[in-house]
């Protein structure tokens, strides 16, 4: 395995490093989650102008990259500056629509360019996680289709101009086959949007689908046959949240590091105190297994298949126990000025548990790790 990102993939991730350490300061970045929108449009249309964007998805695509390791480069970065644009859901509807017909990834090459977003409407209330649990339905209606049923946590879906839901068209939820995606254009009757500001930034919404009426061609791929390009949309978005909580990780114990070097108690610096030294030995330890579960998952985002699927959820969970150490460690040995709105640790800090949470959690990809090594699916 080699460890040297090419000269491209170098270049894309000091760019985007120095353009979020140069652009987007930290007040910037929370007037733009707190907004109405969710983000800044003239941040995410300047992301799309340096090819950030372009950098997630393949040439066949209208993109320049989209390997494992072009969206772990843009991710990391993306931590490091706490960035709250709403990559991950255009990552999400971009690897769905590459399975879709030419008017359908159409929508694609505009997302690149910056000018729409899209969002994939797929997990639900009582779901855990599971891929498979589809209790949204749709049924044919002469040539189109009727959907009805909720989505949960749908994120961007106020700014999008179209959401990709997932639907049971047969079978019943836990079933891989009778899953089809559906895409939803904004503003289609009985489609409804509850949407609100998320915790650690940005905007998500519930979205109650009634009686939403669809023509034929709104079907992406083969009906029925949807978990699979599902869970590789689904694999990508665990391998993006992974790196992007190594990103945060990495500025956390920076700051840490630079906070115990200047901090001084009886006359010295607290960094000069053994207790202390262990604890940030112990933890700089975890952030490069933490690293080295991403490189791994990287590595195996381009080969379909349980190896694939076991590396995502081994990355998973390994993010989720070393988020909640360095979250944890970094915040008590700072004290209380590590939880102030004006410090940015804090904030790095709530990002990187709710890193934990999405897209299933620490002890959803355990089980599901145990589940694939033993041949069947979780």
């Amino acid at each position: 395995m080699d460890f040297q990102h090419t000269d491209e993939r170098q270049m894309l991730g000091d760019t985007l490093t120095r353009f979020v350490a140069q652009d987007y300061p930290l007040n910037v970045r929370l007037a733009a989650g707190a907004s109405e929108l969710g983000y800044d449009a003239a941040k995410w249309a300047a992301f799309a102008e340096l090819g950030v964007i372009g950098a997630l998805f393949s040439e066949d695509a209208g993109g320049f990259g989209g390997a494992g390791f072009d969206i772990s480069v843009v991710f990391e970065a993306i931590g490091r500056g706490l960035v709250v644009e709403p990559f991950l859901p255009v990552l999400l509807a971009g690897a769905v629509l590459t399975a879709g017909t030419a008017d359908q990834q159409a929508r694609l090459e505009a997302m690149i360019a910056g000018e729409i977003l899209g969002t994939v409407a797929h997990f639900e209330a009582d779901d855990g996680c599971d891929p498979t649990y589809v209790a949204t339905t749709a049924a044919r209606d002469g040539d189109g289709w009727v959907l009805n049923g909720h989505k949960a946590v749908v994120r961007a879906a106020n700014a999008a101009a179209f959401l990709i839901v997932s639907a049971r068209s047969s079978g019943k939820s836990g079933d891989r086959d009778g899953i089809s995606l559906f895409l939803v254009p904004a503003g289609t009757a009985g489609m409804n949007l509850r949407d609100y500001q998320t915790i650690d930034g940005g905007r998500a919404a519930e979205v109650a689908l009634t009686d939403v009426r669809l023509a034929a061609d709104a079907i992406i791929g083969a009906e029925g046959q949807a978990v699979e390009p599902l869970e590789q949309a689904l694999g990508r978005g665990l391998l993006a949240l992974c790196a992007e909580a190594v990103g945060l990780m990495d500025v956390m114990k920076d700051m840490t590091i630079e906070y115990i070097r200047t901090r001084k108690q009886f006359g010295v610096p607290i960094g000069k105190f053994q207790a202390l030294q262990h604890r940030m030995a112990e933890m700089l330890l975890e952030v490069e297994q933490a690293r080295s579960a991403v490189i791994n998952a990287a590595f195996h985002e381009g080969t379909p298949g349980p190896d694939r699927e076991r590396a995502m959820s081994a990355a998973k969970v390994t993010i989720g126990r070393v988020g909640t150490l360095v979250a944890e460690e970094t915040i008590q040995i700072h004290g209380g000025m590590g939880m102030t709105w004006e410090y940015p640790l804090g904030h790095y800090a709530k990002r990187l548990v709710m890193i934990g949470h999405e897209l299933g959690d620490e002890d959803y990809h355990l089980m599901r790790y145990i589940a694939l090594g033993k041949g069947v699916a979780a």
